[in-house]
């Protein structure tokens, strides 16, 4: 068994030119949610229509969004634009939710708490996380 075949093999991640880490898409969750929804047609239209409709919106999120662990930030791109900068240093926790099938990622900053849904290589964010905002690290002070 090779060092890529190994289990604690560490998640191939995609370099960003800046010097971050971006994530992999992961388009499984939106799979899923349209999935689960397609049996709803036959008991509720307007039910499955809005489970479908909020696949889409994952699957469009899936497609345009990226997340990159910078040095000393969580950088969030739609396209090559950055949107938002989540800086480590604000952070007191982060949880990725559920443990057989992770949808779900929060994390909290100093003023604010974020969900969002696991629509990346899961691997790839419990390692970045792992690296950039360790659990047990304490919140600096500015």
């Amino acid at each position: 068994m090779n060092a890529s075949q190994s289990s604690t093999a560490k998640p191939k991640t995609n370099a960003d030119p800046q010097g971050g880490t971006t994530l992999t898409p992961d388009f499984r969750l939106p799979a899923i949610v349209a999935l689960l929804a397609a049996p709803l047609f036959f008991i509720s239209l307007w039910v499955c229509g809005a489970i479908e409709l909020f696949a889409i919106f994952l699957v469009v999120q899936t497609a345009t969004l990226r997340l990159t662990f910078a040095d000393t930030s969580l950088k969030v791109f739609r396209g090559d634009t950055e949107i938002r900068d989540f800086p480590y240093s604000e952070w007191i926790n982060w949880e990725i939710f559920w443990s057989p099938a992770a949808i779900l990622f929060y994390f909290k900053e100093v003023n604010s708490i974020h969900f969002v849904p696991v629509i990346f290589d899961v691997n790839e964010l419990r390692h970045a996380l792992q690296i950039h905002a360790p659990k047990g690290s304490t919140v600096q002070s500015s």
